[in-house]
C-alpha cells in the first residue's frame, strides 16, 4: 500500500475515533447527567476504545468538552449566515432565520441540551467557551444588521446591543424547543410563531432607536 494512502486511512480512522468519543459523550449526557459527572473511562468504554487511546485525541475531558461546544455552534453559525444572506424582506428574513434555528436545534437536540446545561453550570472552561461562541454569534449578527439602510449609521455599540437582544431571545427559545415533545408539529409551529413575534418586536423597537 502506498505511504500516502496509508496515511490517509490512518487520518480517516483517527477522525472517526474522535467523532466516536464526542458522540459517546453526548449519549452519556442524556437525561439529567452533567458533563462534570461523566468520567473519561465511561466515555472510552461507550466509544469502544481503551482509555489510553483517548489521549491521542484530547488532552483531558475539558478539551473534549470544548470540542463539543465548537461542534455545536459551528454548523449553527453557518446555517444562520446562509439564512440571513437570502435576498428577502426583513419579515421573511426573520421567519426564515427562526425556522432554520428551530429545525437545527430539534435535529441536534443532544448538542443543545449539553449547551443549555453547561451554559448555566458545570466546568468554568466550558462555560467560558459557550459565552465566547454566543458573543461570536452576536458579533456576526451585528455586522449583518449594519448593512440594513435603517441601521447603517448606527454606532457599533448599538448594533451589538440589538444583536444581543435577538440572540438572547433565540437562546431562551432554545430551552422551549428542547422541551417540545416528539412528533408534535402543532406545538412546534406555535413555538416558531411566538419566537418570530419576539424577534419582530425587537426589530420594530430598534427601528425607533436613535443611535447617538
Amino acid at each position: 500500500m502506498p505511504a500516502a494512502v496509508a496515511r490517509g486511512l490512518r487520518e480517516t480512522q483517527k477522525l472517526r475515533t474522535r467523532q466516536a468519543l464526542l458522540d459517546a459523550t453526548l449519549e452519556l449526557l442524556e437525561g439529567e447527567h452533567s458533563f462534570a459527572s461523566v468520567s473519561l473511562r465511561e466515555v472510552t468504554r461507550a466509544a469502544g476504545i481503551v482509555p489510553t487511546a483517548f489521549y491521542r485525541h484530547f488532552r483531558d475531558m475539558d478539551e473534549l468538552g470544548l470540542a463539543l461546544v465548537e461542534e455545536s455552534f459551528r454548523t449553527l453559525r453557518q446555517l444562520m449566515r446562509d439564512a440571513r444572506s437570502a435576498p428577502l424582506p426583513a419579515r421573511q428574513l426573520i421567519r426564515r432565520s427562526v425556522e432554520t434555528f428551530v429545525a437545527h436545534v430539534r435535529t441536534h437536540r443532544r448538542h443543545f441540551r449539553f449547551i443549555a446545561r453547561e451554559r448555566a453550570g458545570g466546568r468554568s472552561a466550558i462555560r467560558a467557551a459557550v459565552r465566547s461562541e454566543i458573543r461570536l454569534v452576536v458579533s456576526e449578527l451585528a455586522t449583518d444588521l449594519g448593512r440594513f439602510p435603517i441601521t447603517s449609521t448606527w454606532r457599533t455599540e448599538d448594533l451589538q446591543m440589538t444583536a444581543s437582544l435577538l440572540v438572547a431571545a433565540m437562546m431562551n427559545g432554545m430551552l422551549d424547543i428542547l422541551d417540545l415533545p416528539p412528533s408534535r408539529p402543532d406545538e412546534e409551529a406555535e413555538l416558531t410563531r411566538m419566537l418570530e413575534k419576539q424577534l419582530r418586536l425587537v426589530v420594530l423597537g430598534a427601528g425607533q432607536w436613535k443611535s447617538a
